[in-house]
């Protein structure tokens, strides 16, 4: 026999079935098994959506998806510094990120959180061991790009750091290691900067506002925070200050710069400038 309908007022207050938009009691009895599944699919979706979602959340743990893009730049920033044996501070971080200090404050413990950085009593910074692997590899990626766009692609010098980061992030490790092929030996980006894994350390150990009048400066390297400055790269490129290129220091000033020279041509760089510009000191 069987069950009696469901009087229209009181029908809100049973589940109904999606599929057949009718009460579950008026369904054909097939099998207890069956009607407890649609009772269960049609009453307890948002229970059963909720305990799923708390287990998803319970499996996850802090660095499990890896830093976040605002993170990975910290870490190639921590890195420049410490490679160039330069403490590694808040203050330090601030001035090149050109953010205010409670922004790198809060960053740094949250790095710290995810294990990716240490810091010392004194408040100095260093990478973990994940952190250091994460900045290398970052900058090796990074300076691989950038010498593929300019000797295989034939991009210009001012171009090539925004490519670089566009591309650094979807790059597929077969891509990755067909662009180093193509790249050959080079040690460097073409800012001069070595490559890890490539080269020893960073070449040119004077930096140019430190050279004296009557010496030569072999220019070697253009330190990382210019490659960020589109338009001074332009004006380095444009006036042939690149890596390899020999000037003679004829004058320098802490107020007005370091002027160089190069056979009838010469040029003076402002103290700001001079700092990036790092290479070999000789005599004449």
């Amino acid at each position: 026999m069987g069950e009696a309908a469901v009087p229209h007022h009181e029908r809100s207050k049973v589940p109904l079935c999606r599929r057949h938009e009718v009460p579950v009691c008026e369904l054909p009895v097939r099998a207890d098994r069956v009607r407890r599944v649609i009772q269960i699919t049609c009453t307890r979706k948002e229970d059963i959506m909720a305990d799923t979602t708390r287990h998803a959340r319970a499996r996850r743990k802090p660095g499990d998806a890896g830093p976040t893009e605002k993170m990975r730049e910290y870490l190639e920033v921590i890195y420049y510094l410490a490679a160039r044996g330069e403490p590694v501070i808040s203050a330090r971080l601030a001035e090149w990120m050109h953010v205010t200090p409670p922004t790198v404050a809060d960053m740094v413990s949250r790095m710290e959180d995810r294990g990716y950085i240490v810091r010392d009593g004194r408040g100095e910074i260093a990478l973990t061991g994940e952190g250091f692997a994460l900045a290398e590899a970052m900058v090796r990626r990074h300076r691989i790009l950038e010498r593929f766009l300019v000797d295989v692609m034939g991009l210009q010098w001012h171009e090539i750091h925004e490519e670089a980061v566009r591309l650094e992030h979807a790059l597929s490790p077969r891509m990755e290691a067909r662009i180093e092929a193509l790249v050959g030996q080079a040690t460097t980006c073409p800012h001069g900067n070595p490559i890890p894994g490539r080269a020893a350390g960073y070449p040119g150990d004077v930096r140019l506002d430190q050279a004296k009048p009557g010496q030569t400066f072999t220019l070697l390297r253009i330190v990382e925070e210019a490659e960020e400055d589109t338009s001074l790269i332009r004006y380095l490129q444009g006036s042939n200050l690149v890596p390899g290129e020999r000037f003679e220091i004829t004058d320098t000033s802490p107020a007005y710069g370091i002027t160089l020279r190069r056979g009838e041509h010469q040029i003076t760089l402002s103290p700001q400038i001079a700092v990036y510009l790092w290479g070999e000191a000789g005599v004449t």
